[in-house]
């Protein structure tokens, strides 16, 4: 592991007056998103008084608290004791993700500039984006949108110069070394490649969201009738 990777020790940083960030690490990195992911774990067994959420992202864990309840240097002191034993939390298996995407096209107006950008062709960049297991670091920005890393270098782009106002859901995309995908229809700023017709986000269903931080999404290249027919079933409950 590169020292560099993971800090000896957590970071720490007051964010306004309800929150405290505990920063492990400073790059994207499995490494440091393990710890992330254990040490909250480690705190959802037993709340420290006042905490009232966790929220984990690629390399640090905000924890929002009431004031009334507790203070940082107090939330830190019981922080440090539960840090000391990340590494004896087993977390659960990753589960596996399938989404079927439909590359290209008027699904994925920017899948030649990607292409353009690393000198490959759209085959190339399909059967690249297909190729590798994604490990989800962070959920956010729009309900279950899911930061991915591992992202083949020649698929690399930067974001757009100008984000488009409306990305419909479903949506596929990169921007330099991550890929996401958009489940509800949102701005967006990223190369958009393809879409997917599943729902990743049903709020009437007893699980929301199709994934969580930790698992891993596998994308599986379809033709645009195919895409049309399961749009159909997922829009009919199907």
């Amino acid at each position: 592991m590169n020292s560099s990777e993971l800090f000896e020790t957590p970071r720490y940083r007051i964010a306004g007056d309800q929150g405290l960030l505990m920063e492990f690490g400073n790059i994207i990195s499995p490494i440091v998103n393990r710890k992330v992911r254990a040490v909250s774990a480690l705190l959802e067994k037993e709340l420290p008084r006042g905490v009232r959420e966790l929220i984990p992202t690629y390399r640090l864990l905000m924890i929002r608290y009431n004031p009334w309840q507790t203070k940082p240097a107090e939330l830190q002191q019981t922080l440090d004791k539960l840090e000391a034993n990340w590494e004896t939390i087993e977390l659960p298996p990753a589960k596996v993700v399938e989404i079927p995407v439909c590359y290209g096209g008027e699904l994925g107006p920017d899948i030649e500039i990607v292409a353009q950008t690393n000198q490959i062709s759209q085959a190339e960049v399909v059967r690249l984006h297909t190729s590798v297991d994604y490990p989800i670091y962070m959920i956010g920005f729009t309900p279950g949108y899911p930061f991915m890393g591992g992202l083949p270098e020649k698929l690399f782009a930067p974001r757009r110069k100008t984000p488009r106002t409306h990305v419909p859901k479903g949506s596929v995309a990169v921007a330099n070394n991550q890929t996401g995908i958009y489940p509800v229809a949102s701005p967006g700023g990223w190369q958009i490649i393809g879409r997917t017709p599943m729902r990743l986000f049903a709020p009437e269903r007893e699980k929301p969201f199709l994934y969580d931080v930790g698992d891993k999404i596998r994308f599986r290249a379809i033709e645009r009738d195919t895409f049309e027919k399961m749009a159909a079933q997922q829009e009919t409950g199907g």
